[in-house]
């Protein structure tokens, strides 16, 4: 039997309404400079300016935490995966063994220096006063006056622009898993993150055979690659027709 690594990016959410991390969507305004969601996800606005950073976070992702899977994530319940996806589709379509390499919407941590160990808990968003958002957030959690307490405030469980992976992020599975793989499939991605730069140095070097799903299809530098300009739902229906 085969071993096939699924790797998934935002491509795939896309059609449980959840939009791009890109999109316009993304942007954010303070004052009168637009800032990109580069520039918004990142620790160093999350410690300066927490205010911002989680009202941000709160419109561009939180209110899509009731959102449901779509037949992608379904076919992939039973499936290898990796995701860069936070929005846990995958977990709510059955998937008991995926791995959220980016983090989970649903869970956040204490504010911590990077690499120390440290514990998921559940999120507070249904505990958010939206009538008064901003207090809310920094009151549930627990950031005063002077930002982030470390050890004591909490930090939404995602990993930002300027951070790194760590165990938190299960980095070390993860690369187990592009080491055993026969064939490794990039599905929804535009290959502009680390974990496919990753994923796609161990295939070069192993020769792995990989495959691109994207109507957009990121043209990589490897011998061993097959493209599937399409979406996800008509690569796996394609699949099924196989079948």
């Amino acid at each position: 039997m085969s071993d096939i690594l699924y790797i998934t990016g935002a491509g795939v959410s896309a059609e449980s309404g959840i939009p791009t991390f890109r999109g316009e969507d993304g942007y954010w305004t303070i004052g009168s400079r637009n800032y990109t969601p580069q520039q918004m996800a990142t620790r160093a606005m999350y410690e300066h300016n927490p205010r911002e950073f989680l009202r941000w976070y709160y419109h561009r992702f939180v209110t899509y935490r009731h959102h449901g899977p779509n037949c992608v994530h379904h076919w992939l319940h039973d499936k290898r995966l990796i995701t860069q996806n936070i929005d846990g589709l995958d977990g709510k379509a059955g998937n008991n063994n995926y791995i959220s390499i980016h983090g989970r919407l649903d869970e956040v941590t204490r504010f911590h220096i990077q690499g120390e160990a440290v514990e998921r808990i559940k999120a507070p968003w249904d505990e958010v006063d939206e009538s008064n958002l901003t207090s809310s957030l920094l009151e549930l959690f627990k950031i005063g006056q002077n930002g982030p307490i470390l050890n004591e405030s909490l930090k939404p469980y995602v990993l930002l622009f300027d951070e790194y992976y760590t165990e938190l992020y299960e980095i070390s599975r993860a690369q187990q898993w592009m080491l055993a793989a026969d064939k490794i499939v990039f599905m929804g991605t535009s290959f502009s993150v680390n974990i496919t730069n990753m994923a796609l140095e161990i295939a070069r070097h192993h020769n792995t055979p990989i495959e691109v799903v994207d109507p957009s299809p990121a043209h990589v530098l490897h011998s061993n690659v097959q493209y599937f300009p399409m979406t996800a739902r008509e690569y796996i229906e394609s699949k099924d027709e196989i079948r």
